[in-house]
């Protein structure tokens, strides 16, 4: 359709292809050397409602929730394990759940499966909460701070959220064969849409985007910069695929404005 292109990443990405596959390599290593470490843990009922609980040694300073993409259809949370270890190094926890996909769930409903592992997760470790969203997950971890979506007490909780490559207005997605799956109508489209939320929790937010990204992902980040009237950092060089790497690295530019240290 109009717009499938546009909201391509793969072909764009010199071995796009070959992402996917590394991810889920370089994450099961990490699982396999990870300890201790709580795996498959239910936070419902639906078979993808599971989240891993990664805990660094000694007392937690805190938690950290990472979200993944794939368009809301792809993936689940044993492609980025291997992403804690920056945080795990930081003495934070990381929860890292994965979600009913489209179609067999609409985007609303996913937004609402996030929330109940936020609460989850919330409820097994103390201290601040950091949200970290890649893509899709940016849309995620950015409706978390919807007033009344999470419980006040996790919401009170909220020290920082960030936003990776988010899809911030679905309007667009709706002219993309995707749409198929996502069953996006204008209504929904809105209400799902970061950038027209209204009553927000009071909370950190810092909008990250790859500087060699597509031009709508580029696009989609600062409209929710501009929205919001938050930070908007562009990593030089990175593309969509490699621009949650220093998620990993515990002295990077991303880590540290993620958990203020």
């Amino acid at each position: 359709m109009e717009l499938d292109d546009a909201y391509a990443n793969a072909a764009y990405i010199p071995e796009g292809e070959s992402y996917p596959p590394r991810w889920q390599a370089e994450a099961a290593a990490f699982r396999d050397a990870a300890q201790p470490a709580e795996l498959d843990v239910a936070y419902g009922p639906s078979p993808r409602q599971r989240l891993d609980l990664f805990r660094p040694e000694g007392a937690a300073k805190g938690l950290l929730v990472f979200v993944h993409g794939g368009f809301w259809r792809m993936l689940d949370k044993s492609y980025w394990s291997h992403l804690a270890a920056g945080a795990l190094a930081k003495g934070w926890a990381v929860a890292m759940p994965s979600y009913t996909l489209c179609p067999q769930a609409r985007i609303s409903q996913i937004t609402r499966e996030i929330a109940a592992a936020v609460s989850h997760a919330a409820g097994a470790v103390d201290g601040p909460i950091a949200l970290a969203g890649h893509s899709a997950g940016g849309h995620l971890v950015a409706r978390m701070l919807a007033k009344g979506l999470l419980p006040d007490a996790v919401a009170g909780r909220l020290s920082h959220v960030m936003p990776i490559s988010p899809l911030s207005d679905l309007r667009p997605l709706m002219q993309t064969s995707m749409n198929a799956d996502f069953k996006l109508d204008a209504a929904e489209a809105v209400a799902e849409s970061p950038i027209f939320m209204g009553a927000r929790v009071d909370c950190p937010v810092s909008v990250w985007v790859g500087g060699a990204e597509r031009p709508a992902f580029l696009d989609q980040a600062r409209w929710l910069s501009e929205a919001w009237g938050c930070a908007l950092l562009e990593d030089a060089g990175k593309h969509h695929f490699d621009v949650v790497e220093p998620l990993a690295e515990p002295e990077s530019e991303m880590l540290a404005r993620l958990l203020d240290f």
